[in-house]
Order: structure tokens, then sequence, then C-alpha cells
């Protein structure tokens, strides 16, 4: 018999680790609530339309492509890709605007144009050290196991501490933005990237600079959504012999003398299993929600460190005004008010800065008659505690409007969808809506994250709650590594070892 293994959730991560088990000759189901795979990366209706309701970015193709290419899968026809030559266009109350492109030059002349010889100098700088620190980091912290200090500082040596410390001291990314940029919608610009590991840049550290050189990689739009690369990873995981259970949802997971036996579903079926990879946020079972052992295997994510929730309105409108192209970012004038009022005071901010995905859009920001937008912005993740009001989230959205009306965009919706941090908390329970898992605050939050395995023998986790982090192609790796971790425990049950590494995780 083939070892068998049972994944909980189809999201990136447990999709990522059924194709790499499947492929080594491991019995893997996958078990999934939901009617369709796709986790946080899921699709919702507005009106007649369709849209992409979680991530819109996909970056790190590498990641996607050699697992795609280890099944013998050409990636680029599975998943059609275009690359944005724009990455994002960047919007300002008093009127200015800045467009950031995949070509650095490019990029650099803008951000002369926009601030000046001595701010694109400095982007050229910052540019290079997030280079550094990416190549830094990648081997020991995004492609490893390693996530303790001593670990982190055995895997550098002295050289690299040496160098990590230049490049980012232990600082925050906000402090480190401003020993660069001495204009502050810069500071603002960049410092948007610790919200994409949903955390403030005012708390969290230096070291997501890295963030620049993995959008310089390449920004891509997936036709047909992003979506379209979720079904595609489960066509693939089903093609290498995975078993696909949609409608189907974990409610216990089941152990004995210590170890982890198999799962209950909803409803009473146990499926038993030598393994069981658990893709779902740490919290809900740290809860309890998945039974007592599976709370004991996983420590609680503390309220207070909970990342960032949102309000997302999906919908179909006709915009004017300011030309959008497929990333847009309109901020207000008051970075640092957003950021306490959603980790300090645990509101919806008074002055947000709003996301507007044009999701039929590449570069190109000539007049549509109607947009499929998604429109996101940050909120606290109070969902089960303390959900907001509608009035609360009608002041929300009027202040929305205003800003990008402000910023010139003016938008007549048709029909809409909204998900609050209550919903995200029904779709990802005992989470508060938080989208992240763990914030990313302080300079050790990053390696404090959960690793595969569980405190639980025979339990793994995947997702963007444990290690490496949040983010599509982060919790696809995290995936890939639970899938190690499997092999490395059952290897011996296989009738014959894998003779290459599983999921195309070798260095590009």
């Amino acid at each position: 018999m083939k070892p068998r293994v049972v994944v909980i959730g189809a999201g990136m991560g447990g999709l990522a680790a059924a194709v790499a088990l499947a492929r080594d000759g491991f019995a893997v189901t996958v078990v999934e609530k939901e009617a369709a795979p796709g986790g946080k990366m899921r699709r919702v209706q507005a009106g007649e339309a369709h849209l992409d309701g979680g991530p819109t970015v996909l970056t790190m193709p590498w990641v996607f492509r050699g697992l795609f290419e280890a099944s013998g899968v050409d990636f680029d026809r599975a998943v059609p890709t275009v690359p944005l030559s724009i990455l994002a266009a960047h919007h300002w109350k008093d009127g200015s605007s800045l467009d950031l492109f995949a070509d650095v030059d490019r990029s650099e002349a803008a951000i002369r144009d926009f601030a000046g010889a001595g701010e694109a100098a400095a982007f050229r700088s910052f540019k290079a050290d997030a280079k550094r620190l990416y190549d830094l980091l990648e081997g020991p912290f995004i492609l490893s196991d390693r996530r303790s200090v001593p670990d982190m500082m055995g895997a550098l040596g002295m050289a690299g501490l040496a160098e990590l410390w230049r490049l980012g001291r232990v600082e925050t990314l906000w402090a480190a933005l401003g020993r660069r940029f001495r204009d502050p919608r810069l500071r603002q610009l960049f410092g948007r990237y610790a919200t994409y590991t949903g955390s403030s840049p005012f708390l969290a550290p230096a070291t997501l600079m890295l963030v620049a050189e993995v959008e310089m990689q390449g920004v891509l739009a997936v036709r047909g959504g992003m979506h379209a690369l979720a079904t595609a990873m489960a066509d693939l995981a089903a093609g290498e012999g995975a078993r696909l259970r949609y409608e189907a949802a974990a409610e216990t997971i089941l152990s004995r003398d210590g170890r982890c036996i198999g799962v209950r579903l909803a409803g009473g079926e146990e499926l038993p299993a030598d393994a069981v990879v658990f893709n779902g946020d740490v919290g809900a079972a740290a809860a309890g929600l998945l039974g007592g052992d599976a709370a004991r295997a996983a420590a609680t994510v503390p309220v207070a460190d909970r990342s960032l929730s949102a309000l997302v309105w999906c919908m179909t409108a006709r915009a004017s005004g300011t030309g959008l192209v497929r990333h847009n970012v309109f901020f207000d004038d008051d970075y640092a008010s957003e950021f306490e009022d959603v980790f300090d005071r645990r509101r919806l901010p008074r002055k947000g800065t709003v996301y507007v995905c044009a999701q039929d859009r590449l570069d190109d920001a000539s007049p549509r008659d109607l947009d499929r937008l998604l429109l996101l912005v940050n909120a606290p993740p109070t969902g089960d505690a303390a959900p907001l009001s509608d009035d609360e989230v009608r002041a929300c959205r009027d202040r929305l409007f205003d800003l990008l009306t402000t910023c010139g965009l003016t938008l007549e919706p048709e029909a809409v969808h909204l998900t609050t941090p209550q919903d995200f908390e029904r779709l990802f329970p005992a989470t508060g809506g938080a989208l992240y898992g763990r914030a990313s605050h302080g300079w050790t939050a990053s390696i404090s994250r959960p690793p595969a395995r569980s405190r639980l023998p025979g339990l793994f986790c995947a997702g963007g709650s444990v290690h490496p982090g949040a983010g599509v192609p982060m919790a696809t790796l995290s995936g890939l590594r639970a899938a190690s971790a499997v092999r490395a425990d059952l290897g011996s049950m296989l009738r014959s070892r894998p003779a290459a590494i599983a999921g195309g995780m070798s260095m590009r």
C-alpha cells in the first residue's frame, strides 16, 4: 500500500503539497470545504460578472514554473500570463502621481521627474540594497527550513550577518526608508511593502525592502484571473493521482498514541492517514476547531499579533478621470494614522490607502465602458470579537470614494460584492479576519512563524500563516516544505525513493 496523506484545504500551500506528494508516490486526498480550489485565491460574483476576490498579484513565477515542470507540464501553457511593464500607478491627494516600471531605468527616470535627481539616485541605491537583501536571504530563509535566530546566524555566517546589518540594521522599514528618501511620498510608496505581509511599515523590519527586488523580477497578470492558477494547480494535482474532494469539511484531526492518524469529516466519515497536511491558518488549529490534539500541536496567535484584515469591494463600474492600469494605489496625507487606527485603535482608518485592481487591464489606461474592479482598504482583524457595523463600513466607503475623487478618479458602480473582516472570519475561522497570519512586527517576527512540522507527530502545516510567510509564492513554497517534511518522515514507506527534489525547489 502507498502511504496515505490527507491534505486539509485546497489553497495554494495545500495544492502544492498535494502535487509534490502525489508525484512522489503517496496516496493523496485533498479535502476542501468550499466548492472550488484556491482558498483565499477565491472568485466572487458581482452582478453577472465574476472577479478575483483575493490575491491579484503574481510574482516569483519560477516557483510555479519549477512545480509544473517537475511534473512534465509546461507552466506557460497551463497558466497563460502576461508580464506587466507598469508595476503600479500611484496617486496622491495633491494631484501628483508616479508609475513604477519593471524596467528599473524607466522607474529611475520617472522618480527623477517626480521628485528630483537626488531621489532618483536614492532609488537606484535602494534598489541595489533590496537586491542584495533578497540574494542574502533567499537560500537561508525563503527556501530553507531555518527559522530561528541561531539557525539564521549559522546559515549567513559572519560576512552575511555584517552585510545584513549594513543593509537593514535592527530597525523598522519606515526608519530605513527615512534614511534613504527625503520625499515623504516615496517613503509612503515603498513603506506599503509592509502591507504585503499584513503589517505596519512603522513596526515591520527593514528586511522587507527585499519586496522591491521581488517586484523587479517581474509582476505578471494571469489570463482568466488569479483563480485560474488555483484551478491549474488542482488539475496538476489530479493529474499526478491526487484525489480532490470539494464541499468536504474537515471536522477533527484524529490521533492515537501521540500521533496523527487521520481526519474526520463533517458528517462523520473518517479518512485514515499516515500523515496530515493542514493548509489553513494555524490559529484555527490552536483554537481547537480541529480537535484537542490538534490544538496542542500549534501555538496560539495572540489577538494583538494578528495581521491586517481588509474591506474588499469587488464591483463592476464605469471609471472616468484618472486612467487606470492593472494595479493602482491612492494615498491619503497621513500615513501613520492609518496604522495607528488599525493596529492601536482597532478601527477603520480615517485616512486609509485605497488599492484598486482593474482586472481587465494590463498597461492600458484608456477609457472602457465597464471595468471589473477590486477595491481594498486595510481593516482591523476584529471580525470575531468586534464586527464592524454597517454605519462604520458605509462611512469608510464614503471616505474611500472621496479620496478617489480628490485624486481624479470617479467611479459609478453597477454591481458590488463586499467582504468584511467578519466575512473573512467566517471563511477562515479563529483569525478575526486576519489575512496573513501573524503580523511581521519586530525584527524576529519573520522567523517566528510556525514550521512545517507541528508538535503532533504526523501533522504538518502549510499556508501563509507558517514559514516562509504570506503571499501566493510563499504559501506555495510552504506547501513544498510540508511535502519535504512528510517525505523525510515517511519516505521509507515508499517502494522507491524520489530521485529529485520535489516541487522544483532548486535555486533559480
